[in-house]
């Protein structure tokens, strides 16, 4: 029997330069599923916030396995509008990482919609599913090597509590 695969979504806000586009790439690959209304995200999928309260961690692992991955693909100009909408699913916010895409390379946490997936499925110990996601960017790799100990570090933690730990041991 073939292992079962994280199930990805992404609610794409049409806010971006299509050229430029993570998301678009990742569905013309055929890598993920793009919906363009919110209430179209699976019910009960970890949702990538970045302004959730709780930090997403390797306990979310069982959650992504059974209902998946989401993510909201939207400018982060208009961010803060659009996680206002009501969102299906359990959402959390990534740690403290470094963006590797050409437009924010070096921001910290100002990561675009590919890295935050690799994020949370590397983390989740998805880890070849996030390698596989990066590598149809020619700046992919560099993502994971960028953040290596940080992914590393996290993808040990037992829950978000020690996420929180290790993100603020980073910081200082």
């Amino acid at each position: 029997m073939q292992p079962r695969t994280v199930r990805i979504s992404i609610y794409h806000a049409k806010q971006c330069d299509p050229r430029k586009c993570s998301t678009l790439k990742l569905k013309r690959f055929r890598m993920v599923r793009v919906v363009h209304r919110v209430k179209l995200l699976p019910k009960g999928a970890v949702v990538l916030n970045p302004f959730s309260g709780t930090a997403f961690s390797p306990a979310d692992r069982d959650a992504i396995l059974h209902q998946g991955l989401a993510a909201i693909d939207c400018s982060w100009i208009h961010a803060d509008e659009v996680f206002e909408l009501n969102i299906r699913g359990v959402s959390r916010c990534l740690p403290y990482l470094v963006a590797s895409n050409p437009v924010n390379y070096g921001i910290p946490t100002k990561l675009c919609t590919v890295e935050a997936l690799a994020a949370a499925l590397y983390i989740s110990n998805f880890k070849q599913e996030a390698k596989n996601l990066l590598s149809v960017f020619k700046w992919g790799s560099h993502f994971i090597g960028l953040n290596q100990k940080l992914l590393d570090a996290y993808a040990e933690a037992k829950d978000s509590g020690e996420i929180i730990e290790l993100q603020e041991n980073f910081m200082t």
